[in-house]
């Protein structure tokens, strides 16, 4: 009779750890829960980007959509029969419900006619999954008896689009600011002084030679003076005029020049003033390497 009582003391030490245990797999249970929750939303945030980013990635159709709106939206004539056509036209774009808005805007009362010479896109925003708010400039020619004038006017609409492609404007135009003109100067560059009165003298000789050439220069007689096809021929009829404020820097082997060349538009008889920054390399010769 020996083994019930060497088995009864083994039997008892258990149930000391069973809390422990039963504690370690509810807390190994939870963790696991809230790993793959955690990580669920994060998958499910990054698939939505993707998502926006792949809708934001071409939007030529919605610009497009809005600037045939806009060309109907804002032309008109007071004749009941030119009222009737433009809201059969707005109706293509607008939801039933802007289309109601929409009803009076246009009376065959009113003194004015318009019609649009230019629409310009100025900005596409996503404002959800499926919705964008287009920035955009109308310019009109607005005429009241026997006065015409030019006017021009911002606004934004909402653009809907569906899965598959079709698209429904459910924000009316809204005025909105024009793009304004920033006040950003970039610094004036100087030449670097450790680019000798010999070197400046010699690059300027040469790129005055250039671009003078350059204008009626093919690809093959380029190669003489480019490297690599960096500078395309360009074919036009010009006449180079001066250089204008070239600035020299030293690059290591390099001579980085930034300048203005001024030329004269034989066939429009304007001034044309073309930017360049280049960089030199010279072995034989001064070349232009990028």
């Amino acid at each position: 009779m020996p083994f019930p009582a060497q088995i009864a003391p083994g039997r008892a030490k258990y149930p000391e750890y069973k809390p422990l245990l039963l504690w370690a797999v509810l807390l190994a249970s939870t963790s696991f829960s809230v790993y793959k929750n955690f990580t669920a939303i994060d998958t499910h945030t990054v698939h939505e980007k993707e998502i926006i980013q792949l809708r934001l990635n071409d939007t030529n159709g919605i610009e497009n959509f809005v600037k045939n709106f806009a060309k109907a939206y804002y032309s008109w004539d007071t004749s009941k029969e030119a009222i009737e056509a433009r809201t059969t036209e707005i109706s293509k774009y607008l939801t039933k419900e802007l289309q109601d808005l929409n009803a009076d805007t246009i009376r065959t009362d009113i003194p004015t006619s318009a019609t649009v010479t230019n629409v310009l896109v100025w900005n596409v925003e996503q404002s959800g999954t499926d919705d964008f708010t287009v920035a955009y400039e109308v310019d009109q020619q607005v005429k009241e008896g026997e006065q015409t004038q030019a006017v021009t006017e911002n606004y934004t609409v909402t653009v809907h689009v569906d899965k598959n492609g079709a698209m429904v404007i459910t924000q009316n135009p809204t005025l909105a600011p024009a793009v304004q003109k920033s006040k950003y100067e970039p610094k004036a560059q100087e030449t670097d002084v450790s680019v000798s009165s010999d070197t400046v003298k010699d690059v300027t000789a040469f790129l005055e030679t250039f671009f003078k050439f350059y204008p009626t220069a093919t690809e093959k007689e380029l190669a003489y003076y480019v490297k690599d096809g960096v500078l395309a021929p360009v074919s036009g009829d010009y006449v180079f005029s001066e250089l204008v404020n070239p600035v020299f820097t030293e690059d290591g082997d390099n001579l980085k020049v930034s300048v203005s060349v001024k030329y004269l538009n034989n066939k429009s008889k304007m001034t044309q003033i073309s930017q360049y920054e280049l960089v030199l390399h010279k072995d034989d010769n001064w070349k232009i390497v990028e």
